[in-house]
């Protein structure tokens, strides 16, 4: 096989890893460059493909999932909304569920909030602690 196909696959694999950077690709891009690489040599077209098969099931077997560990324990900061989780909050309207009514201040700004019990009435100028989100509502509860 040619070299310049060797070339263009590991290019192809190269630029598809940089779309979608989901970790797919990249181990056959080595492969293809193994490959090219003996391609260069004058290697026959049979030991290429060879190579580019145990290069790439190597590389994908031997490296991918001491990458995925590096990747996933990489620590991701919460931003916008997600951000507000843990946060001490005011009320500012009294929040009861069964009335769909309730506002909280927190971080500069007013949200529509909701109790994270529907029997639980919070009155305003309490305290509370956000606990999660759902859309654009804040779950609250009361800061113990």
């Amino acid at each position: 096989m040619d070299a310049i196909y060797w070339l263009i696959l590991f290019i192809a694999l190269l630029v598809i890893e940089i779309i979608t950077l989901g970790l797919t690709t990249i181990w056959f891009a080595g492969g293809a460059l193994a490959a090219f690489a003996l391609s260069l040599m004058e290697v026959p077209p049979v030991v290429q493909w060879a190579v580019f098969c145990a290069v790439s099931l190597i590389l994908l077997f031997a490296t991918r999932p001491w990458a995925v560990r590096y990747f996933n324990s990489q620590k991701k900061e919460k931003t916008n909304i997600d951000s507000l989780i843990g946060k001490t909050a005011v009320v500012t309207s009294t929040i009861s569920n069964l009335e769909g009514k309730g506002e909280v201040y927190v971080n500069g700004l007013t949200w529509t909030a909701r109790a994270g019990e529907d029997s639980v009435v919070i009155e305003e100028d309490t305290h509370v602690t956000v606990v999660a989100v759902q859309g654009v509502k804040l779950i609250v509860e009361v800061k113990s």
